[in-house]
């Protein structure tokens, strides 16, 4: 009974709470004549919406649908609301008072309605129609100032900084706006969709646009950089640059109608305040005829650029069943991020991981820069002495025409005889887990049922409670699935407190010997844990994304510099645990510590 009446006090409770509603947004008097909105907002997803009649008033449109989703993370939990908002614009025809009737829809699975109300719609008087007409005039006076700007007074225009470039050269293109009149602001409409190239942007959103003065032929022009990015062509032959499209704000002196009477001494630019002009502009389409790359040697990965490389061994010496890495770092300008990753040769008794990439790209108003850096994580099986042979990297150069070899000389690896104690780990790990149905216990005494001819209190109450029972469960499994439906949202909260588990599960290997499964466990937490909270796929998890999503999160360089040391030790001491009682320990600490700070 104790909890049958928690059950009936939660449900009254839920019954007390406030129905959800719809507001709705219009103004309570107009005057006739006029143009006017009305919005019915819903805090949720709606659909099905049923707009009223609006008797007395002409609809000039709608309703026009809009939502808009918010989310907020605030100690690790999210949060996040929906709104949609029907919007009509109406026309007031004659004047009196008239009321709107109900607007209705579905949201959270519930038929919602707003509340009528009502619009007083007023005669306008001979001032307002005058400063009505006025307003009028000045719009038509605005859209006359704009046919005074013409194409030689305000356009817009692309160049390159090489129109017959090679295969994966670098191309950089700039958007210019040239004007004689003041420009206020700027909005891109369309970016060009650049067929056969690979681009990226370099426009600094942080700085000021850059501007300064250029003659064409006998007219001087303020320019304005609005845009620049590199450019890859990824196949040769003629390819286009297609226009880039935008919306130009251009003040403009507002022209005063003449009379032929002595006010027209005052129609000067000192005397008339200027006036925004909306102007469409669009760039032109620029041809690029591109070199195919001559016959490639081998070992050419498809760098274009200037480069060069760096790299070997971290360690000269190591324990059998223990990791060292092999890296090499191109560093340069050209096509960076293009750059396939090379194949050393590697010893065969060397277990070799794929290579994990690092780029360290800048980008600047001379192109893409930096460095990439692969690596591989190494473990040798046998004790002996190997070399790993001379790398050759080849690239090729615009700026020559030809192919250009790097070499990270060969190297020398002594393998010494390894921990006993330590286990070697494979790159796959994969067991089935099988079970059986269990036994079915048939029934051997039946008993028989006793009817009752007449239902008493105790029969009614108990059935008032079930029903209850059963509307609570409705409405908890409902909440339930909207919950699941949230499949980020729920990896999210669950990401802390899975990694937790898998954890104390590590835990309670340390000094057990179970090497293996205690660092497969550590593995598991961190890397679930990450995969989870930052909604990213196992199968596209690596270093790289987990830096750039902390990146995005603007998570301290601090923090984001310990996380990554992390993973690096976790996945070194994963692959060659050398000594179990000390080293894991120790990564079991450092997994706890980047874990909690996670939270």
């Amino acid at each position: 009974m104790k909890h049958i009446a928690i059950l009936l006090s939660t449900l009254l409770l839920f019954s007390l709470l406030p129905a959800q509603e719809m507001t709705v947004q219009a103004p309570s008097s107009v005057y006739s004549g006029s143009n006017f909105t009305v919005r019915f907002v819903v805090s949720d997803q709606a659909r099905n919406f049923n707009g009223p009649s609006f008797k007395g008033f002409s609809t000039l449109s709608g309703p026009n649908v809009s939502s808009s989703t918010s989310m907020s993370f605030i100690n690790g939990q999210t949060s996040r609301s929906v709104q949609t908002t029907f919007t009509y614009m109406l026309r007031a025809d004659a004047e009196g008072t008239f009321t709107v009737d109900a607007a209705t829809c579905n949201a959270n699975g519930k038929r919602i309605s707003s509340r009528p109300f009502s619009i007083k719609v007023e005669k306008m008087s001979a001032q307002q129609q005058q400063q009505q007409q006025a307003a009028a005039s000045q719009r038509q006076q605005v859209v006359e100032s704009a046919n005074h700007i013409d194409e030689n007074t305000l356009f817009a225009r692309a160049s390159i900084s090489n129109a017959n470039p090679w295969q994966g050269e670098q191309v950089i293109i700039t958007y210019k706006i040239y004007t004689q009149v003041q420009v206020s602001q700027f909005a891109i409409d369309k970016l060009p969709r650049n067929r056969g190239f690979w681009a990226e942007d370099l426009t600094d959103n942080q700085q000021q646009v850059k501007q300064y003065y250029e003659t064409i032929g006998d007219r001087r022009y303020k320019v304005a950089e609005i845009r620049r990015g590199a450019l890859f062509a990824q196949e040769s032959g003629r390819l286009a640059i297609e226009p880039l499209d935008l919306n130009v704000l251009a003040m403009v002196q507002r022209q005063r109608q003449r009379t032929g009477s002595i006010w027209d001494l005052f129609d000067d630019p000192f005397f008339n305040p200027q006036q925004a002009v909306e102007c469409p502009l669009s760039t032109n389409r620029i041809a690029v005829n591109v070199k195919p790359l001559p016959r490639a040697p081998e070992g050419f990965g498809g760098a274009v650029g200037r480069f060069d490389v760096r790299g070997g061994l971290n360690l000269d010496q190591v324990k059998a069943n223990e990791a060292i890495s092999y890296t090499v770092t191109v560093s340069g300008s050209g096509n960076l991020m293009l750059i396939e990753a090379p194949q050393p040769q590697f010893p065969s008794v060397f277990e070799v991981y794929d290579p994990q990439i690092d780029d360290n790209i800048r980008k600047s108003d001379a192109g893409i820069s930096g460095s990439r850096t692969f690596e591989w994580v190494l473990i040798p099986r046998s004790q002996g002495d190997f070399t790993i042979p001379a790398l050759r990297f080849v690239f090729f150069d615009p700026s020559t025409g030809q192919y250009v070899t790097r070499e990270i000389e060969a190297q020398q690896v002594e393998v010494t005889k390894g921990d006993s104690r330590a286990n070697a780990t494979v790159k796959e790990d994969v067991s089935h887990l099988n079970s059986d149905i269990n036994y079915i216990h048939p029934i051997t005494r039946l008993q028989p049922v006793r009817t009752t001819e007449s239902c008493g209190w105790l029969f009614w109450t108990l059935a008032a409670l079930i029903l209850a029972a059963e509307g609570a469960g409705a409405y908890f499994l409902q909440r339930r699935r909207q919950s699941e439906a949230d499949v980020a949202g729920m990896k999210m909260k669950r990401a802390i407190r899975l990694a937790q588990k898998r954890l104390r599960r590590a835990n309670s290997l340390l000094g057990t010997g179970s090497t293996e499964q205690f660092y497969e466990e550590i593995y598991k937490a961190i890397w679930g844990c990450l995969s989870d909270k930052y909604n990213i796929p196992l199968s596209q998890l690596s270093r790289e994304t987990v830096s750039a999503s902390l990146q995005q999160r603007q998570v301290g360089d601090q923090q984001l510099d310990a996380i990554m040391h992390v993973l690096q030790d976790v996945d070194m001491a994963r692959f060659a645990p050398g000594d179990p009682s000390r080293q894991m320990q120790q990564t079991y600490d450092e997994a706890l510590n980047m874990i909690a700070n996670l939270v």
